[in-house]
């Protein structure tokens, strides 16, 4: 099993140099790889591979850049590695029809610096990291570091914090007892983070909305400010701050809803929403970017397999919302404003979002048992409790 830990580190004066002078060198090597590689291609109609590219990168340190001999070399190395995924992600999107996305070249005036090494790493202690070059550097390790270590990416965020993020091979599986529901269906949304099939609602913390009044006002001083001053610079960092502070209000609230919804659960049924689609909505696009939909189920479906449990994904055409979850009774229409509705046939009362997401759990018991090859429905519950779990809502 492999695992990614990101840590924060605080390196000292001399070590911020050091690995300012590696984003400088590795961003140096990159651009000079892909310049290299456009050539050549232009000339004879075929690519250098990466282990030219690395031994360009060899011979370029005892000719043309002497310098590069001061950081590890190892990281130099790895930019040219680095390139060559890129290039194998353009051709991938490329067949897959989608946009390509070719190779750009790095620039120094770019808040988000890193470089990646994969030697001489290791966690001697909770309040240190080794690292090559940098040595001992204090870092604020909140678990411990399970696994092999091979590899390790340095980066500075644009709000000027410096993270290690360490990745783990041969790590341990989680320990996690199976969950009382055998599938429970998520039904994801704008105004609740989820709704449960168990009649959970996980309130969504609506970070950016909280948040965008304190943001407008910094970004106005920011433009006040005079360009290449250092007023701006400690502007722009300061705006860099409030971004983030954002982004952890949100990862931190989906992180806790989906790992209590995997350990209580045995299968997770999400809906296929078309997030990219509904983003199109200029009334609804900052409001759905918030919620970070594919964020949830992307979590969801990697903590399945981390704990052992199965996913499954409901098509988005299945008509969740307007399915009564009692008599099984199709609406023609549910408009969005409507939040709460009534059966005409079996006059149960439905919460718009529970009634859905005991749908959706439904239709992923039924796909998980038609992959299995049995029939009839698994651990959504029985009828006549999902039943009274509706009419309460």
């Amino acid at each position: 099993m492999e695992r990614a830990y990101e840590i924060r580190i605080y390196p000292n004066a001399a070590q911020r140099e050091l690995a300012e002078r590696t984003f400088g060198c590795c961003r140096w090597v990159y651009n000079r790889c892909l310049e290299t590689r456009k050539a050549e291609y232009e000339r004879t109609g075929r690519s250098p591979s990466v282990y030219q590219l690395q031994k360009l990168v060899t011979a370029w340190k005892r000719t043309d850049a002497p310098w590069l001999g001061e950081v590890d070399s190892h990281a130099l190395q790895q930019a040219a590695v680095n390139l060559g995924r890129a290039f194998d992600g353009f051709f991938r999107r490329c067949r897959a029809g989608g946009k390509p996305g070719y190779p750009h070249f790095k620039s120094k005036r770019d808040a988000r610096q890193s470089y990646r090494t994969n030697w001489g790493i290791s966690v001697p202690d909770a309040r240190h990291i080794k690292l090559p070059k940098l040595g001992l550097v204090k870092a604020r390790i909140s678990r411990p570091v399970k696994g092999r270590i091979v590899s390790a990416t340095i980066k500075r965020v644009p709000s000027g914090k410096y993270f290690c993020v360490l990745c783990c091979t041969d790590c341990p599986e989680p320990e996690a007892a199976p969950g009382a529901i055998a599938v429970l269906g998520i039904d994801a949304g704008v105004h609740d983070l989820m709704a449960r099939s168990d009649g959970v609602k996980v309130a969504n913390p609506k970070a950016l909305a909280r948040g965008e009044r304190k943001l407008a006002r910094e970004q106005r001083r920011l433009s006040r400010k005079r360009k290449g001053s250092k007023r701006r610079e400690k502007q722009k960092r300061k705006v860099a701050r409030i971004h983030e502070r954002i982004a952890n209000q949100r990862k931190d609230a989906i992180h806790k809803a989906t790992t209590d919804a995997v350990r209580e659960s045995q299968a997770i049924a999400v809906e296929d929403l078309n997030v990219r689609g509904m983003e199109k909505n200029r009334r609804l696009a900052k409001s759905v970017a918030d919620a970070s939909m594919s964020e949830m189920a992307r979590q969801l479906e990697y903590k399945c397999s981390w704990y052992g449990r199965r996913f499954v994904k409901v098509s988005r055409w299945y008509p969740s919302s307007k399915m009564c979850s009692c008599c099984g009774h199709v609406l023609e229409e549910l408009p969005l404003s409507i939040r709460a509705w009534t059966c005409p046939v079996c006059g149960c009362r439905h919460d718009r979002d529970l009634n859905a997401a005991l749908n959706i759990a439904r239709e992923g018991a039924r796909l998980l048992n038609k992959a299995d090859g049995t029939a009839g429905l698994a651990g959504t519950g029985d009828a006549k409790a999902s039943r009274t779990l509706v009419e309460q809502a």
